[in-house]
């Protein structure tokens, strides 16, 4: 082999392990993001915001009022939006909409207004994982082809799947819903709305979070 050879095969190999070495720091889960989800976590997902009953939107405890109308309402926008106050972030939320469909207006807002407000849109479920694990809120959304029915919206959790298992199943998420989950893949938590994973129309938006 020559001098130029293997000068450009030795160029080569250092570029893609520069590559691989970039795309390792991506994934590490900083201190921060770890932070991040010790306060989510606490909120009580698991036990709070729970389907079929009225409640607070931040909170996410009962208001006692019994729930009439038909359907089993769920509350992942307003969780979603507790999360973000917490973290001192806007979102849509309570009074400016009601807890009424509130995840479609979430998702048209990100669109519209949350480029102004520091939200951006992210390529895919791989960039979203980056981006959580980075230390930035995350969340995944479907919005509903029809105006009037929900649409659902989750928080992407700091993870370490290879690009195999996202690509399966999506990033982990934290949301309430039907099936409220402290960590449950995305794939299995937007299962209500078939067309969200099928059709890839999760799309994910992050913001920068000031600790």
């Amino acid at each position: 082999m020559s001098l130029l050879s293997r000068a450009v095969a030795t160029s080569s190999i250092l570029v893609a392990a520069l590559a691989f070495a970039g795309a390792g720091a991506d994934d590490a889960i900083t201190p921060q993001a770890a932070q991040i989800f010790r306060e989510i976590d606490a909120m009580g997902v698991d036990s709070k915001w729970i389907a079929g009953e009225r409640v607070y939107w931040e909170s996410g405890l009962p208001t006692g009022v019994p729930e009439t109308s038909p359907g089993k309402h769920t509350h992942c926008s307003a969780f979603v939006a507790a999360a973000a106050k917490k973290l001192g972030i806007y979102i849509l939320r309570p009074p400016e909409h009601g807890q009424k469909l509130l995840a479609n207006a979430q998702i048209d807002w990100l669109a519209e207004e949350g480029p102004a407000q520091g939200w951006h849109k992210l390529a895919d479920a791989r960039a979203a994982q980056a981006a959580a694990n980075r230390g930035m809120l995350v969340v995944a959304s479907y919005r509903n082809h029809h105006d009037d029915r929900p649409g659902h919206i989750a928080i992407v959790r700091p993870g370490t799947k290879t690009p195999e298992q996202i690509a399966a199943e999506g990033p982990d998420v934290t949301q309430a819903g039907a099936v409220n989950a402290t960590s449950i893949s995305a794939k299995a938590g937007f299962a209500g709305h078939p067309a969200a994973w099928r059709d890839n129309e999760i799309a994910y938006y992050a913001h920068e979070v000031k600790l």
